[in-house]
């Protein structure tokens, strides 16, 4: 049996990944007037911005995402570093009635950024700076600024930190709107628990190409559009330029105490599972004992809600798969907690793990290094599908049965398929499910349904294994994860257009409930008001009402 790698996965994803902006063609976008002329100072930044066409070497690298299955084709891209550059760039490409897409890390798992029809790419990455802003009491953060950075210029300069995803490579633009999360979502709640303030580009009805702040503050008129930035995913109603963070219960003015303080030490455990001679009840009572664990200790006040785990079963021909935990070493008896908590998850079954790694690590080293999602076999595989669904309760026996099915399948044998099932609960279900656009407010896990391969011959298969194995899953509501039930619906982060597409979704349960629950109205008012021509959208975007 292969050691399992620490070299895995997400150089072509990320685990709370992030939509960036796209467009679909618009019958009405050629030949359009708009309504003001640049100023001065935007002319200026106009003339900064970077145009690189397909004879350029850079372009390669700017067209191309983390997905191998989407490459973009544009006629050019642009890349903008300022606010002013952004809206100069629309107006351009408008003007001359061209269709779009913006891209802020390239982290998209759909075709949004990359779609044939996309003639003008605008990539916003260099727009990478994180600092504090002390007249808004709050942390500035750009779009194209890298979630390692992050964490690195928070925790360095005062302590804090924000509760994102685990892949330092995944930039800001797309992972804050779609709610992003990570292993201090039970400490802290998700990133958009913290999002104090965006700067956006819209585009009006006027056809006038401007810039807009808007605020979580209950007298703010914009405060809607901050609302629809908290959950409803990137590219539905214009260019975010800039995000403030601040936690709601921050007080005065100093600025180590407006965010989560970040854990000094943590302790790390990542443990093997053989499938050599794992049966289905063995298999089956792990899975329940994993799940059932998170719905017994989701309260946000339980003495494990600073511990997350990740169980992560594999296919069977990969010969073993993790279960990966964290712990803040500074919690009282945080190595007992870890220990009880690796008992429970074998308790019943007979089954052994191997010790792969155990020890105290600082929480920015960590952070920086992430090994990636699931062991050996990712190497060299730059294409990949995903699906997602919230877990409310025990994992049921049906849809246990269903994973065995088919992560033990004789006719697939792809080594990097599998399931993360990734804790949650805690402080993430503190707020109400309408006090963000993140709707799913009372669930215990997320799953991540995922395969990984090399070649477009490979297409086929892979994409069969991973449609057949999420409708098996939730067989018994349609073939998706529907809401208010075991399962709650599935996460806009882990974008996967085939909800969107009625010959793959046959199960009455729209793809906008299935994401956005009863909130859906509510962002299509916002769309409405701040994106009336609905010129940023996508396959999963927010439809006009």
């Amino acid at each position: 049996m292969s050691r399992i790698s620490r070299r895995v996965f997400m150089r072509h994803g990320a685990v709370a990944g992030g939509a960036a902006l796209a467009l679909p063609a618009l019958g009405g976008w050629a030949g359009e007037a708009f309504a003001a002329e640049p100023t001065a100072a935007e002319a200026v930044a106009a003339a900064q911005l970077v145009k690189v066409t397909p004879d350029d070497p850079r372009y390669a690298s700017l067209v191309a995402g983390a997905n191998g299955r989407w490459v973009g084709t544009p006629a050019y891209v642009l890349v903008a570093s300022t606010t002013d550059q952004v809206v100069q760039a629309v107006r351009e490409t408008l003007a001359q009635g061209l269709r779009f897409a913006v891209r802020s890390g390239g982290h998209c798992y759909e075709d949004f950024t990359s779609h044939a029809g996309i003639r003008v790419l605008i990539d916003i990455s260099a727009m990478n700076t994180v600092g504090h802003d002390a007249a808004r009491r709050a942390f500035a953060v750009q779009p194209g600024a890298r979630l390692g950075s992050v964490y690195e210029t928070l925790y360095k300069n005062w302590g804090v930190t924000l509760p994102g995803g685990t892949c330092p490579s995944v930039a800001v633009g797309g992972h804050i709107p779609g709610g992003g999360y990570g292993p201090l979502a039970r400490s802290h709640g998700v990133t958009v628990d913290h999002l104090y303030a965006i700067e956006i580009v819209t585009v009006d009805s006027a056809s006038t190409v401007k810039k807009t702040i808007a605020t979580r503050e209950s007298n703010d008129p914009n405060r809607e559009l901050w609302w629809a930035h908290t959950g409803a995913g990137g590219g539905n109603y214009g260019i975010v330029t800039n995000y403030w963070f601040r936690s709601p219960a921050a007080t005065g003015s100093d600025p180590a105490q407006l965010l989560p303080k970040a854990p000094r030490e943590l302790i790390i455990s990542e443990v093997a599972f053989s499938w050599n001679g794992m049966t289905e009840a063995a298999f089956s009572r792990l899975l329940r004992n994993f799940t059932q664990w998170y719905e017994t200790n989701s309260s946000a006040t339980s003495p494990y809600a600073k511990l997350f785990s990740a169980l992560k079963p594999r296919h069977r021909s990969a010969g073993e798969f993790l279960l990966t935990s964290q712990i803040d070493a500074g919690v009282s008896n945080a190595d007992k907690l870890l220990d009880d908590h690796l008992a429970a998850m074998v308790a019943g079954t007979g089954l052994t793990y191997r010790v792969d790694t155990r020890k105290r690590v600082d929480w920015l080293y960590n952070v920086l290094n992430w090994p990636g999602l699931g062991g050996s076999g990712f190497e060299g595989k730059g294409r990949f599908k995903a699906k997602s669904a919230y877990l409310r309760k025990t994992l049921p026996d049906a849809q246990i049965k269903a994973f065995w099915k088919h992560l033990t399948r004789t006719d697939y044998d792809n080594p990097a398929a599998l399931v993360e099932i990734a804790g949650y609960g805690g402080a993430a279900n503190v707020l109400s499910a309408t006090a963000t656009a993140t709707a799913q407010r009372d669930s215990i896990i997320k799953m991540l349904f995922v395969n990984l391969w090399a070649t477009e011959a490979e297409d086929a298969k892979n994409l069969r294994w991973n449609r057949e194995f999420y409708r098996d899953v939730f067989a018994a509501t349609g073939g998706v994860p529907r809401p208010g039930g075991v399962n709650d619906g599935a996460f806009i982060n882990y974008a996967d257009a085939d909800l969107a597409d009625p010959a793959l979704n046959t199960s009455g349960i729209a793809w906008s409930t299935l994401y956005f629950k009863d909130g859906y109205p509510r962002l299509q008012a916002a769309k409405a008001k701040w994106d009336p021509k609905n010129l940023f959208t996508h396959a999963l975007g927010i439809r006009p009402a």
